[in-house]
């Protein structure tokens, strides 16, 4: 293992602030219709414990929909929305008050915190998101994050738990992001097969490109092995180190022993809200924009103009989040339009002077902010 590796390891174990995600197949019963309560209680512990010891702890828990498949008297988990969202309706109540009991008995408190990607993505949204976030760890309260499965639509969904353990993680400066699953590590193949063998340290994206990826998570989960990476991977551009490991190795990876799998953060980052725009956006539409306007988003890092655009794609509303593509089709950069698709085809290749003087000063403005595009 690089030199890097047990240094990255010792950092964790030190680290005041941790986010921990886990998987509804880590908490629920073999055929996934209830919550393990042993299994919640081990989590306890282990988070229940590094609190006690001075750290700050965010837990992004999974299980909501899984625990409302019982009581909602289905077989499996639901695969329509609606029925997500009904169970996820019965089941969060059921997950938190059982966090709010094994929490109590140790002597803390939980704070039950439920987001969509549109919460955390547009501005005002994201800033309350943080700052309701930092206030409960700084009255000592262990928040329990989970997505508002229900009332996210398709296209305000994280998609996962994992992908938005990494951008909680982000969000509130973690100094370490732990993903418990019912895998103990990343193999360079699939587990099961004879000869995998499990992958202990990726210390750049080059690292995984022997190592085959692929899991579609269990019955009552919607992530895989793919996802976790993905999630390492937005940790990662933040600065933050990502350890991928089981349950039951949890306490050995937060004292920074060489458990699971450990992702190396990246050596440059950018802008916190930008990688939100980046990874938590499903976009709406496209823009297409001819070289020059490509340049200038790109390399000089400037609002997008309705001279530059050449072409509209899709349906969406003013602040909605769309792809801005290159002449050939190339997604360059993602943000949040200041026009709906039924205004912009009027403007396009025109000054925002001369919009000004047509149509009114309210037209003077960019399509996008440079404060509101992520170059990808």
């Amino acid at each position: 293992m690089p030199s890097r590796a047990p240094r990255l390891r010792r950092a964790i174990a030190a680290g005041h602030r941790l986010v921990v995600k886990v998987g509804s197949s880590s908490l629920t019963s073999p055929d996934g219709g209830s919550l393990d309560f042993l299994a919640l209680g081990r989590l306890v512990d282990v988070l229940a414990r590094r609190r006690l010891e001075g750290h700050q702890v965010v837990l992004v828990s999974s299980g909501a929909i899984a625990a409302g498949i019982g009581p909602l008297g289905l077989a499996r988990r639901p695969s329509d929305l609606a029925t997500q969202q009904a169970a996820a309706s019965v089941g969060q109540g059921a997950l938190v008050a059982a966090y709010q009991h094994l929490f109590g008995i140790y002597g803390l408190t939980v704070g039950q915190v439920l987001l969509t990607a549109d919460d955390v993505t547009r501005r005002a949204h994201y800033t309350n998101a943080q700052r309701t976030l930092e206030r409960l760890l700084d009255l000592g309260i262990v928040p329990i994050v989970n997505e508002n499965d229900t009332v996210a639509t398709h296209e305000i969904r994280f998609g996962d738990n994992d992908r938005l353990a990494a951008l909680v993680a982000d969000l509130v400066g973690a100094d370490a992001l732990v993903l418990l699953t019912d895998v103990d590590a990343l193999y360079d193949g699939p587990p099961s097969e004879p000869g995998s063998v499990r992958v202990p340290f990726v210390g750049s994206p080059e690292d995984l490109e022997s190592v085959t990826i692929g899991g579609t998570g269990s019955a009552v989960g919607s992530g895989g092995m793919t996802t976790k990476v993905e999630a390492a991977g937005i940790a990662g551009a933040a600065g933050i180190p990502t350890v991928l490991t089981r349950l039951t190795d949890a306490a050995a990876a937060f004292a920074g022993e060489p458990v699971g799998t450990l992702f190396a953060p990246a050596a440059a980052t950018r802008a916190s809200r930008k990688r939100w725009l980046a990874s938590a956006t499903t976009p709406r539409g496209r823009l297409v924009l001819d070289e020059g306007a490509v340049a200038a988003v790109t390399v000089r890092r400037k609002s997008l103009l309705p001279a530059g655009i050449t072409a509209v794609e899709g349906q969406f509303v003013e602040r909605d989040p769309v792809d801005v593509c290159a002449p050939d089709g190339r997604v360059v950069a993602r943000g949040l339009v200041n026009y709906a698709s039924s205004e912009l085809p009027r403007l396009l290749g025109r000054s925002t002077r001369d919009l000004a003087r047509e149509l009114g000063a309210h037209y003077e403005r960019e399509v996008i902010h440079r404060d509101d595009l992520a170059v990808l």
